[in-house]
């Protein structure tokens, strides 16, 4: 559908050029990190656990070292101890104590599939037969799979050092508790006429990206490593395996291979220390690649979580109280996105009483990782089917509800700081007015579903250089892994502050010793943090140039402007008098550099402030298989608050993927663990993610309400597109069947049964009337 864009005062950005990297994948020639071959070159294999929860009593690996063509085997002895203390890394907060335990485990095992031990062969089959020979002797323990488990009275301790504020010195499995509360909320319940109360459960979701994790380790004899890897955060690569090898972060260069896919599950490391152990202990570079198996077991999912949401609101409409409590499943060490989560799932609404607990809790499940706008759907898909169910009591359209109660500029977040200008309520009134929402949903057993949802965003630290190459070209080079279209979102906010063709601006992701520190891939900030930076040096790029013409006509740089593309004196008097100033393009300009002062190379470095949050609202159309339980999406439209597009094609690529991705959360997708904690769906067969076949067209409305703290306006966009989804289509089941979905996924059998116990419940009613 038509959005809303504008191209406003641009030239170049808001328009859809070809992407620059777009030949390399079409053909083939782009080099993903599987792809890396090096002369003399090992092939690694890791051994895993077959138990969610043991004591590691032995681990003898000497038959393995005997078999010809294995030339290494390590374990975590061969680690060094990691300091045990939290520690920023990009937008996550770790501990290097856990984070080397989930590289090899130590004194136990915490999860189907945790590594034990890795070898270095001659051929990956070597290397994999080689595992068979390493002998592991267990102590299993009892499992713990969920967060009720794990908070229960006398449940059995992961982590015998983790404690938390509140419970002391006591052995815990919850690693945190967060609480945000404002007002009373009391007297915000007592001045409710209805209050809703409903339980969730959501269940642990991968973020299934097609390319499995991989790196390539080279140890040099002078201590110097690289790693080559397919990450979104070279540097954060580096940083990490540095602590996890006890090395200087200056000893280890990270080249980021070409991606195929991350969604925030490449934000950290579990191959790359491996590598560079093996090489240093063969002299030669080892290459490890999960199979999809191991991505599955042993590759960070988010949580699944259980969220009770208690909302009081007026007649009219008006919410006046909420509480909230939610626990988020960890995995086997501490870090659940439960504190985002927690910000997130009552954001879009002023509330004036609201009280939110938050506990992070460890589980004998993978370490969880990100994936886009994490812990927020799950918390969407608790508050956004209690908004909906209060606009049913209060016979409200529910946008309608949402517009009444959503945040506006000036509206306090769950934090408490105020939101600077921010576009929920224009999103809804995108959907509100859509074709979509005003065409007539017709048939039987179909259902129409709306729902919003929120995330922050983020800015963070990132390098960006602007060279001026000779014939008047230029290339801008940053540091960050290209996921989303980044190159060509560089290229254009270059090209369109040089007053370049974007052609002529080529885009490059460097390594880490080729450009300053820049932060993740991830948290929806590259378009808008280095975006930053490449405008910044960009601009540093015009000065100087203005500078070089200023020379040559011997006037001051304040008299020379740069516009279109070419240099000229702001005297136009002078010019007349024909003064030898005439205007310059910058090819031009560009073959006096040498005699001008030499190459031009304009620089930034930011820590970006002024991030803007995003909102986003999804409509959605399902169809429900009254004898089994399926839902069909019918129809698709999201609108979401973009600040400015800066590439609008791939804007509306990430709304599309983000929709796609929540689809799947909400319909299919769970992992299924037997009642050993062992994994049983560990392919893509049966880890069903939803396929072309069962999503519709997903329309997209841009909202383009200028971020006031970037010079383009840019918020980013990657991330809140997920968010709402689940929630939509649990408002859609509810106006399709009459039941209201309190779990997901929502799948067949869920669903039917649901069906069915209103059925029987409909039947006892009748009969009980007769």
């Amino acid at each position: 559908m038509e959005g809303t864009t504008s191209n406003g005062k641009f030239k170049v950005i808001g328009t859809r050029p070809i992407r620059h990297d777009g030949i390399d994948k079409v053909i083939g020639r782009a080099k993903y990190g599987a792809d890396y071959a090096f002369p003399g070159m090992l092939h690694g294999k890791v051994l895993r656990s077959p138990h969610a929860h043991a004591k590691i009593k032995s681990i003898n690996t000497a038959k393995a070292l005997k078999l010809p063509g294995v030339k290494a085997v390590v374990t975590a002895a061969d680690l060094p101890e990691a300091a045990n203390r939290l520690e920023q890394a990009g937008e996550m907060a770790i501990n290097p104590h856990y984070l080397s335990m989930n590289i090899l485990a130590r004194d136990k095992v915490l999860y189907d599939g945790h590594a034990v031990a890795a070898v270095a062969a001659t051929s990956p089959h070597i290397a994999e037969e080689a595992l068979k020979l390493i002998e592991v002797e267990y102590e299993v323990l009892p499992p713990v799979m969920t967060v009720d488990a794990g908070m229960k009275p006398g449940a059995p301790i992961l982590l015998p050092d983790l404690r938390n504020r509140e419970e002391g010195d006591k052995p815990t499995n919850v690693a945190q508790h967060y609480q945000f509360k404002r007002g009373d909320l009391e007297a915000g319940f007592k001045a409710a006429d209805f209050v809703i109360e409903r339980e969730f459960n959501t269940a642990m979701v991968h973020q299934g990206y097609i390319e499995p994790h991989n790196a390539v380790g080279i140890y040099n004899a002078d201590g110097q490593a690289t790693i080559y890897c397919s990450t979104q955060g070279a540097f954060d690569v580096r940083s990490l395996s540095a602590q996890v090898l006890g090395v200087p972060v200056g000893k280890i260069k990270v080249v980021p291979a070409e991606i195929g896919g991350g969604f925030g599950g490449k934000t950290t490391i579990y191959l790359e220390p491996l590598s560079v152990l093996l090489s240093k202990k063969t002299g030669h570079p080892v290459k490890l690649v999960m199979t999809r198996s191991e991505v599955l077991r042993a590759s960070g999912p988010t949580s699944g979580s259980r969220i009770k949401v208690k909302m009081g609101a007026t007649r009219d409409g008006k919410v006046v109280a909420a509480e909230v409590w939610m626990a988020y499943e960890a995995g086997a060490f501490p870090g659940s996105p439960v504190g985002a989560g927690a910000m997130c799932i009552l954001a879009p609404y002023t509330i004036e009483n609201l009280q939110i607990d938050a506990y992070d809790v460890v589980v004998n499940r993978p370490k969880t990782a990100a994936y886009r706008a994490p812990g927020a759907s799950n918390a969407a898909m608790a508050s956004e089917t209690v908004i909906d169910e209060i606009a049913e009591k209060c016979a409200m359209d529910p946008l309608e509800l949402r517009i009444k109660n959503g945040v506006r500029e000036g509206s306090p977040q769950v934090v408490g700081p105020p939101f600077k200008r921010i576009g929920f309520i224009e999103t809804c009134e995108a959907i509100k007015h859509s074709d979509h929402y005003n065409s007539k949903l017709t048939g039987a057993h179909r259902g129409r579903g709306v729902a919003s949802g929120f995330w922050f965003n983020a800015g963070m630290q990132s390098s960006a250089t602007v060279n001026i190459h000779t014939d008047g070209t230029a290339s801008v080079v940053t540091g960050s892994p290209d996921i989303g279209g980044s190159r060509a979102s560089m290229a254009m906010i270059t090209a369109e502050v040089l007053g370049l063709a974007v052609t002529d601006v080529r885009p490059v992701v460097a390594d880490t010793d080729s450009i300053g520190h820049t932060d993740v891939t991830g948290g929806s900030r590259v378009t808008f943090a280095t975006g930053m930076a490449v405008y910044e040096a960009a601009q540093d790029a015009v000065r100087q140039l203005r500078e070089r013409a200023a020379k040559v006509w011997e006037v001051k740089p304040e008299d020379v402007q740069l516009v279109d593309g070419a240099v000229s004196v702001k005297d136009t008097a002078s010019f007349e008098k024909g003064e030898g100033k005439t205007p310059m393009t910058i090819k031009e300009l560009a073959t006096k550099l040498a005699r001008t002062g030499g190459p031009i190379t304009g620089r930034a470095s930011v820590n970006a402030r002024g991030v803007g949050p995003a909102f986003a609202t999804t409509l959605v159309d399902v169809e429900v298989d009254p004898d089994t339980g399926k839902v069909q999406v019918l129809r698709c439209t999201i609108a979401q608050d973009v600040g400015k597009a800066i590439h609008p094609s791939y804007v509306e690529g990430q709304m599309q993927g983000g929709t796609a991705q929540g689809i799947g959360w909400g319909l299919n997708e769970e992992y299924f663990y037997d009642d050993k904690g062992v994994l049983r769906n560990t392919g893509l067969l049966d880890y069903r993610m939803p396929t072309c076949l069962d999503l519709p067209l997903i329309e997209t409305a841009i909202v383009e309400v200028p971020n006031p703290g970037h010079p383009l306006g840019v918020r980013g966009v990657g991330e809140v597109s997920i968010v709402p989804p689940p929630a939509a289509l649990a408002n859609a089941i509810y106006r399709a069947t009459g039941v209201r979905m309190t779990e997901t996924p929502m799948s067949p059998p869920r669903v039917l049964k649901e069906m069915l116990k209103k059925r029987t419940g409909e039947e006892s009613q009748s009969a009980a009337a007769d």
